[in-house]
């Protein structure tokens, strides 16, 4: 029996989230891909909290382009964030998305922007 994408995506995600976990001194850079923008978040799982967030669709993104251009903005816009808030060392949560296109080009503005993972 086939299942939606999303159903697909999930198992996939429920896998990596298995493995990797975002901790205190290395927490997880997580990626949302809508069809509209992109987001990433700096999570530390260990506390359940949001240390740093950007998405395509904020206020003090101003990055034109396509969408694989904007995403490597808010990669080096997250990244610019974490650094100033003390983060160097992050776990890259791709949730669930093929590491191609827009989320590779958010993780490499990421690592241009500074983040190591």
């Amino acid at each position: 029996m086939a299942g939606s994408k999303l159903s697909r995506r999930e198992r996939i995600k429920q896998g990596i989230r298995k493995r990797l976990a975002g901790s205190t001194e290395r927490p997880r850079l997580s990626v949302y891909r809508s069809n509209k923008g992109i987001y990433a978040q700096v999570v530390d799982d260990t506390t359940g909290k949001t240390l740093v967030s950007a998405s395509s669709l904020s206020k003090e993104f101003s990055a034109g382009g396509n969408k694989v251009e904007q995403s490597k903005a808010v990669g080096k816009l997250v990244a610019e964030k974490a650094v100033a808030a003390g983060i160097s060392q992050v776990v890259f949560d791709r949730n669930g998305y093929l590491y191609h296109g827009r989320v590779k080009s958010l993780a490499d503005g990421a690592r241009e922007g500074g983040l190591n993972f």
